[in-house]
This record gives C-alpha cells, sequence and structure tokens, in this order.
C-alpha cells in the first residue's frame, strides 16, 4: 500500500494503526462496499459528535484488532482445560489470560470471562445462585449426583422451586436497571422481584428503608448497582443488610467498573470485597470491548464457570482476547489517572449544569454521571435527547425518581465522561459542555400533535442554534482528536 499525504497524516508515513485499519477496511470493500462505508462513517461521525452517554467508550486500537482475528471461528464450550471441543490450547491461553488480568485488576478470587454481555453475566450470577442455594441442597436431600439422576417427581418439585425465588433491587425510575427483575426483562420472569427506591426529598438511597424492605420480603438476592444513580453506593452496609435476611449479595457494577479498576471507588464503595457475586461489562467506564464478566468468591465459583452450558452458548474467544488487552491497560497507572479524571469532569459538568440553572437529581453526582431533570426547560427528555441529537450531542433521556413522564418519554437526560474524558477532555471543556447543553435545552420548545395538543415527542429548536452549537462543538473537538493515529485515507 502507498501511503498519500491527508490531513491527518500529512507526511503520508502511516502509523502500525493506520496501516492496520486501513487493510481490514480494504479487505471488506472487496466483498462488500456498503459495509465498508459505514465503518468509515461511523469513525466520522463518533468524530465529530460529543458523546455524553454514559454507558459508551472508545476503545483502544489494540482492543478492536484484538477481536478481529481467526479466534472467532473457534468454538470453545465449557472452561478452561474442560472443553467439550478438541483444539483449544490457544483459547484457554487467552481466557486464562483475561482471567489473571480481572482477577489482579479488581482483587477477585474467581473471574470469569465468558459473557457476551452485561445481561449475559448477569443471567449467570442469577443462575449459579440458584444452582448453590436452592439446586444444590434438592441434589443432597434426594442423593442425586446431578440433576438427570433425579427422579420425575424430585425434578417437578426443584423446578416449582428455582422459580419461586425472590429478588430485591433498585426500582427503575431511582435509576436501576431492567436486568434486575423486571418484567419486561427474563429476570422478572424468573424472580418474584421487589423495589427499594430513594429517598423523595433528596434522591440518595435510604439504606434505612433498604433494609426494612429486606426484612419484609426476604429475597434470596440482594441486587446492588445501577445504571443511572449519580452517587456512590455504601457496599459493606448492603452486606449487612444481605447478611441479615440470609440473602446472597449480587452487585452490578457495569456502569462504574472503571471507577473500581481504576481505585476511585475503594473500602466500603468496593463491591468486591463485600458482594458475594459482582458482574460488569467490559465496555462502558472499562473502556474495553463490548461483553461481560463475572467476579465472585470461592464457594460460586464452580458454579459461575457452569456457565456454559447453563446459560450461555459458545463463548466468544475473539472478544475474550479483547478483553484481555483491555483489563491489561485497565492494570496500568495511567488508568488511576483517567478513572479520577473521569469523576472530576462528571463533577464539573454537573457543577456547569447547576450554575446555568439545570436541576440535578440528588443536586450533582460522585460517580461518572449525571441525571438532568429536564422538566424546568419545558421538556419531556424525548425532546431533550432530540434537540440535543439535532446539535450533535449524543445523550440518551432516563427516567427520574417518581416520573411523571413514564419510562418512554421521561423526565431527564443522563450524561456521562467516560467517552469525552477517554478523548482528554477536561473540567475546562466539561464546563463548556454543560454551556452548549444549556444553550440548546434553553431554545427549545415543545411541539403539538397533528391535533394541536401538546406532543411528548416534537419539539422546535430556535432557527440557527444547532449551527452554532455544532461549530462550537467542532472547536472543543479539534482539540481532542479521536483515534489521532488513526487515518483511513
Amino acid at each position: 500500500m502507498t501511503a498519500q499525504p491527508t490531513p491527518n497524516d500529512p507526511t503520508g508515513e502511516l502509523s502500525t494503526e493506520s496501516t492496520a485499519f486501513r487493510a481490514a477496511i480494504d479487505a471488506v470493500r472487496g466483498v462488500e462496499p456498503r459495509i465498508a462505508d459505514a465503518i468509515g462513517a461511523e469513525l466520522a461521525d463518533q468524530r465529530s459528535s460529543l458523546k455524553l452517554i454514559a454507558s459508551e467508550n472508545y476503545a483502544s486500537p489494540a482492543t478492536l484488532l484484538a477481536m478481529g482475528n481467526w479466534f472467532s471461528d473457534k468454538y470453545a464450550e465449557g472452561t478452561i482445560g474442560r472443553r467439550f471441543y478438541a483444539g483449544c490450547k490457544n483459547v484457554d491461553t487467552v481466557e486464562s489470560i483475561a482471567a489473571e488480568h480481572a482477577r489482579e485488576l479488581f482483587g477477585a478470587r474467581h473471574a470469569y470471562v465468558q459473557p457476551h454481555s452485561g445481561i449475559d453475566a448477569n443471567l449467570v450470577a442469577f443462575w449459579s445462585v440458584l444452582a448453590a442455594r436452592v439446586e444444590a441442597p434438592a441434589l443432597e436431600r434426594a442423593q442425586a449426583r446431578q440433576v438427570n439422576d433425579l427422579t420425575e417427581a424430585d425434578w417437578a418439585e426443584l423446578r416449582r422451586d428455582l422459580g419461586n425465588q425472590r429478588m430485591l433491587g433498585m426500582s427503575l425510575d431511582a435509576g436501576g436497571h431492567l436486568t434486575h427483575g423486571f418484567r419486561p426483562n427474563i429476570s422478572g420472569k424468573m424472580f418474584e422481584q421487589r423495589s427499594y427506591g430513594t429517598d423523595p426529598a433528596t434522591g440518595l438511597l435510604d439504606y434505612a428503608a433498604v433494609r426494612e424492605a429486606a426484612r419484609a420480603f426476604r429475597p434470596l438476592i440482594l441486587i446492588a448497582g445501577y445504571s443511572a444513580y449519580p452517587r456512590r453506593v455504601n457496599f459493606a452496609t448492603m452486606r449487612e443488610i444481605a447478611d441479615e435476611v440470609g440473602a446472597t449479595l449480587m452487585v452490578d457494577m457495569a456502569h462504574f467498573a472503571g471507577l473500581v479498576a481504576g481505585k476511585v471507588l475503594t473500602g466500603d464503595y468496593d463491591p468486591v470485597p463485600h458482594a458475594q457475586i459482582v458482574t460488569t461489562t467490559t465496555h462502558k467506564s472499562l473502556r474495553g470491548p463490548r461483553g461481560g464478566m463475572v467476579l465472585c468468591d470461592d464457594p460460586l465459583a464452580d458454579q459461575v464457570d457452569r456457565g456454559c452450558p447453563m446459560v450461555l452458548g459458545g463463548p466468544l474467544p475473539h472478544v475474550m482476547a479483547a478483553k484481555a488487552v483491555a483489563l491489561a491497560e485497565a492494570r496500568q497507572p495511567s488508568f488511576r489517572d483517567y478513572a479520577q479524571r473521569v469523576v472530576d469532569n462528571a463533577d464539573a459538568l454537573a457543577q456547569g449544569l447547576l450554575r446555568r440553572g439545570g436541576a440535578l437529581v440528588t443536586g450533582g453526582t460522585d460517580n461518572h454521571l449525571a441525571l438532568i431533570d429536564v422538566s424546568g426547560y419545558g421538556l419531556t427528555g424525548r425532546q431533550a435527547e432530540a434537540a440535543l441529537l439535532d446539535a450533535g450531542i449524543v445523550t440518551n433521556r432516563n427516567a427520574i425518581p417518581r416520573d411523571p413522564n413514564g419510562a418512554w418519554y421521561t423526565s431527564g437526560i443522563r450524561v456521562g465522561t467516560p467517552a469525552l474524558t477517554t478523548r482528554g477532555v477536561d473540567t475546562d471543556g466539561m464546563d463548556e459542555v454543560a454551556e452548549l447543553i444549556h444553550t440548546v435545552l434553553s431554545a427549545t420548545t415543545p411541539g403539538t400533535t397533528k391535533n394541536g395538543k401538546p406532543s411528548k415527542a416534537a419539539h422546535t429548536l430556535a432557527d440557527g442554534v444547532a449551527e452554532q452549537v455544532r461549530e462550537r462543538s467542532a472547536d472543543l473537538l479539534a482539540k481532542h482528536p479521536l483515534y489521532p493515529n488513526v487515518d483511513l485515507g
């Protein structure tokens, strides 16, 4: 390939990353040009947008490239040293390295890196707890080695018991996640579920109320963790509550795993020493490939390792390779600096919004995200989300506690700082982002339906505002280029 000078590469001397990605896209283009075009367009869009979605980030070129290799061709059901397919010694190496990095990074006794996503990780955790606490005692009572040895009557009884267990987790409008036992998700069809919320006056987690709910409901699993709660959680207190009622404490740290890895959340706020089982995604604030992971204590390790075939199909060895790379990156000292800057930037963004008259759930943040109550602008979350997107600011609408607009239209916008922090944006830049958000929301008015009634979806953004904000965003992003060593020509 003969390199040609471009604005990003004026000498024409391609970086290793540019050479690799150009070659990959050229190979794709030779088979399906439209896919190659879409890949290039996505990079261009990400480079030109203010990405504030709290669950998104930018993986390193090394992590991205680790996913495109021959491991994609392998079936590897089972786990390290115990595969149902031959020829998996290299997969064993990859999975072992990824698990080793995960254990060392989080100080965990056991790590399982096969889950394809956060929901897969949660399902592995749920069924591991059910297997240990419901299935294993049933097998012992029946003097059976495995479920296939049970009589039809014993099997029927066990199935009823497995489907008759309770789960307690944070409510959706308080910041919990759909996979924590809510009816539209499979978890809600598995468990009888109840929710704990937040204090109506402060929006903060009320541990006394959680304890009261746990005492009344007596769940098998108490879930801590969140997707839209802007404060830290005291996991030592949550473990005390779980122990008091005989529950297993499970923490879903998918959103804040990077803050745990980066030692911003420590002591009582680090879930790993306190929970019997912890789940996470490997992207979001951890900045790896899309995937999931389970950490646990020794008593649950054997059950967790049976995630395939218990819940999962064949693992994705190429993604496990990318997880290993990302976890190795997270063990570098620079990642601790990154994690702290994520939190500092979130606080700067929150304070900037508050100074301009914005309203935030809980009045601020001490993690990586903030939740804006946009009702003060006269908007629904859906209208605010769409108006911001018009101006090149990518967010997502989100319910707020006791949201009058429900989970679809919502009254909130969730914003997070992991992605822009990866680009190098600092606290001054985040204050400018707050100004841009406020400018857009202040210039947006609700639209009307075809019948002339107020709409919860349609909006009107004042003339020229989108263009003005995009121009200011471009100036900010130009100072912090995305993948500066990658030039596609």
